[in-house]
């Protein structure tokens, strides 16, 4: 299975692929952040993310997009604009057909590194190992999407066997 994962910001949105084989081994496949000057206009930013997003959608197939849920921040207008690059992000994944699954930071974390409460640079290295990178990618936005993504492969992995155990 491939997935996207996505990394919502206002400044930067990081995106990463990762495909998992049968085996269970994850395979990095791309990953980088689409920037979004701050010189320009809020319309033109969620423009340029919707148009980048498409193109990466169609150019790497995934069969999922996973995505950070929102987070709750102190600065009211800072959350909206997130907000609005999330649901640009999510109708970009909708208008390619594609489901989008939604994960705390919590469960991002805990997937990745097994400690909810891990340090950005314990879940960029754990990343990179999980990969089998050389170092953990950068931007530190594109480690951040590549992790959303791992994760919900590994919950899917996971609900997959609850799935069989309960058949049987």
């Amino acid at each position: 299975m491939r997935v996207l994962g996505i990394d919502c910001g206002t400044e930067y949105t990081g995106y990463g692929v990762v495909e998992q084989h049968a085996d269970g081994r994850l395979v990095f496949v791309v990953a980088g952040a689409i920037h979004l000057p701050k010189r320009e206009t809020m319309p033109k930013r969620l423009s340029t993310v919707f148009t980048e997003l498409s193109h990466l959608i169609y150019a790497t197939t995934p069969k999922m997009v996973a995505i950070e849920e929102v987070f709750y921040s102190v600065n009211a207008k800072s959350a909206l604009k997130l907000g609005q690059v999330r649901g640009v992000a999510m109708l970009a994944a909708s208008s390619a057909g594609l489901e989008v699954a939604e994960y705390s930071p919590l469960s991002i974390k805990s997937a990745v590194v097994g400690y909810g409460k891990a340090e950005k640079i314990q879940v960029q290295h754990m990343v990179a190992h999980l990969l089998n990178l050389p170092e953990p990618p950068r931007p530190a936005d594109a480690a951040d999407a590549l992790a959303i993504a791992i994760c919900h492969l590994h919950t899917h992995a996971t609900l997959k066997r609850y799935e069989v155990a309960s058949r049987g």
